[in-house]
């Protein structure tokens, strides 16, 4: 894959995060090199992707200070400021025109109920992580209050060969078993932080019960599926790319997928119409995630 696409797909989630309010303005971005760890890319491909930004006047670099979401009252350039608020609201109205939706914004919605119930179907639980951890902010910060959160998800076994991430060089197999085994440490990093997480949230008296149940499956993830409250789903397939993957040192060139940067399509049950597209979708894929998750799931 180009270094290119890389930047691209970088800058286009960074800008889906700012205008979906995951980066308020003013706020700052993580460091550079967490970036380049989450989206698994070179701290010059990140380094690539804010000098953009900051070119379209979505963030502002300041030595010693890190990298701040641009606020267009306190921009110096009145063009900036223009520019950025018509880039916030072009970006927010094309996403919801084109049907591209964030986890965010459906996260928000359930976790400002009493109940939230969230069964995923993922390749690795990074992205529950993040979104997780956003609305433990939010439940502290008083945003949320919801009296329970109960999360099923479903893993693939760590025994199965995956086809992906694969080293497209790699004669003895040597290098795709270390990226299994990377995979394997983020997988393991990011479930276990959600664990604590909400174990944290029911030691501290902020819900009535938290918990997250893990169970592995021989199937290899085509798709992420989000089912919250049985009445609305997430749905994404996984987009099979070439990328550069760093091991240590190394940078290994490899096939591999878009988990961070997959679109979402959005589905909801319409009380209405049982029959209707969202209705037919939620209900038969809640039965196929039910039906897995006992009869397949260990």
């Amino acid at each position: 894959m180009s270094g290119g696409r890389e930047v691209f797909r970088v800058v286009e989630e960074l800008r889906a995060r700012m205008a979906g309010g995951d980066y308020p303005l003013g706020s700052l971005l993580p460091a550079q090199r967490k970036l380049a760890e989450e989206f698994d890319v070179s701290r010059d491909t990140v380094q690539r992707a804010l000098v953009q930004l900051a070119e379209e006047g979505w963030i502002e670099a300041r030595q010693g200070s890190g990298t701040r979401v641009l606020d267009p009252a306190q921009a110096q350039d009145p063009p900036v400021q223009v520019l950025r608020a018509q880039q916030v609201q072009s970006y927010t109205a094309r996403a919801a025109r084109e049907g591209r939706v964030t986890l965010r914004e459906f996260f928000d919605e359930a976790f400002a109920g009493p109940d939230v119930v969230l069964d995923v179907c993922t390749l690795t639980s990074e992205s529950l992580d993040t979104q997780i951890k956003g609305q433990i902010d939010r439940i502290r910060s008083g945003l949320a209050a919801p009296r329970s959160i109960a999360i099923r998800m479903l893993l693939p076994s760590e025994s199965l060969v995956l086809p992906y991430p694969r080293a497209l060089i790699d004669a003895d197999g040597e290098v795709t078993a270390q990226l299994k085994t990377r995979l394997l440490r983020i997988t393991h990093q990011h479930s276990e932080s959600i664990r604590v997480e909400l174990r944290q949230l029911q030691v501290e008296k902020l819900v009535e019960s938290a918990r997250i149940e893990i169970r592995h499956v021989d199937l290899t993830p085509i798709f992420k599926l989000y089912l919250i409250n049985r009445t609305q789903a997430l749905h994404a397939p996984y987009e099979v790319i070439e990328r550069p993957i760093v091991l240590g040192d190394t940078e290994v060139a490899a096939l591999d997928v878009l988990g961070l940067g997959a679109t979402l399509t959005h589905y909801v049950v319409d009380e209405k119409n049982p029959n209707g597209r969202g209705s037919v979708f939620i209900k038969g894929w809640q039965a196929w995630f039910d039906s897995v998750w006992t009869h397949l799931a260990r």
